[in-house]
């Protein structure tokens, strides 16, 4: 029998449920290396849904997040980064098989380098980063997202004859949307480094 008085340090079943978006955002991380070792083997049905499940992973994480008000500031670097990984490693492997374009491969990489970087020198310049993704940026992922899930599902639901004259305009679109998405940041990082210049 419990002692009157005692306080109780458990877990509360609210704060317990406010950790279910961030549960789903590291089951995206740990969907990663499944889909790269999916994609090295051949088996192509397998990582397009992997793929595919943890790509839309991604809007049920926020979306649960708002809705049970559970974000948290932790969530705010861990989604932005499972995203990150899961597209990165997905363009790498796909262009390391020939199955993605290099230079496109090399643009987005080179991208989510500069965000990462960016990103660094303005939390050591300011101490006050704030991981708000640009419009621009959104729409760039879900390009990059539609554009691997093409790449995957010609080969693994063996539909490639149906996506390849779309392909084309696909990629056109991710270079497009990765270039503006680089040079936002650029724009957006640079006023902030200016403004704490002209504070100082």
């Amino acid at each position: 029998m419990a002692r009157e008085g005692r306080s109780c340090h458990c877990p509360r079943s609210a704060d317990v449920i406010k950790l279910v978006p961030n549960l789903i955002t590291l089951g995206r991380l740990f969907a990663v290396p499944l889909t790269i070792w999916a994609i090295d083997e051949g088996r192509y049905t397998l990582a397009f849904w992997l793929f595919l499940t943890a790509a839309i992973s991604d809007a049920v994480d926020g979306a649960l997040a708002r809705w049970m008000k559970a974000r948290t500031e932790i969530g705010s670097y861990l989604d932005p980064l499972a995203d990150k990984a899961l597209l990165v490693a997905v363009y790498i492997a796909l262009g390391y098989h020939g199955l993605m374009p290099g230079w496109l491969v090399i643009m987005v990489v080179s991208r989510d380098l500069l965000i990462v970087g960016g990103a660094l020198v303005v939390h050591m310049a300011t101490a006050r980063l704030r991981m708000e993704p640009l419009l621009v940026s959104k729409v760039n992922t879900l390009a990059q997202i539609v554009l691997a899930a093409m790449a995957l599902g010609g080969l693994g639901l063996g539909i490639e004859d149906g996506v390849l004259a779309l392909r084309p305009v696909m990629e056109v679109i991710v270079a497009l949307t990765t270039l503006a998405s680089g040079l936002s940041y650029i724009t957006v990082w640079g006023r902030r480094l200016l403004t704490e210049e002209t504070k100082r």
